[in-house]
């Protein structure tokens, strides 16, 4: 089964390997959704400290060594959620604390046709790696 998860994975941390190792409890395929430059300054308010193609190199480079099948893809400019017509999880796997429209995704689903569960992973360790906490402490 195909698991989908989308993301910043800015500087990528324990808490977004931990986030990756998750979804193997729902599928045996990850596909993981880099956000675009673009979208991160909207979505965010800023852009992120690294550039996207430096970005999917480093989740490339940590599914490899996790030894996750999968792949990372840039999301979509003008419509992020494209993506799911184009790889068809069977599975969307969400960040513990991850702002999702759930309505508007689930609508997208149906548009889509797709049979697809939605999923909320546990935190890891939230109080040291979420990722607004983990760039204060390296700054300190």
């Amino acid at each position: 089964m195909r698991v989908m998860v989308f993301g910043a994975f800015d500087h990528l941390h324990p808490g977004h390997l931990d986030y990756f190792r998750q979804t193997r409890h729902f599928g045996d395929e990850l596909v993981v959704v880099v956000a675009r430059d673009k979208n991160v300054l909207k979505i965010k308010g800023r852009l992120p400290r690294e550039d996207e193609k430096i970005r999917v190199r480093n989740v490339r480079l940590a599914l490899s060594e996790l030894k996750i099948s999968g792949k990372a893809v840039l999301g979509g400019l003008l419509n992020r959620w494209l993506v799911l017509k184009k790889y068809q999880p069977e599975v969307i796997a969400l960040g513990y604390d991850q702002q999702v429209d759930l309505k508007r995704l689930k609508s997208e689903i149906l548009k889509f046709r797709l049979f697809c569960k939605v999923k909320r992973l546990r935190a890891y360790y939230p109080e040291k790696y979420k990722s607004s906490y983990f760039f204060k402490k390296i700054k300190e």
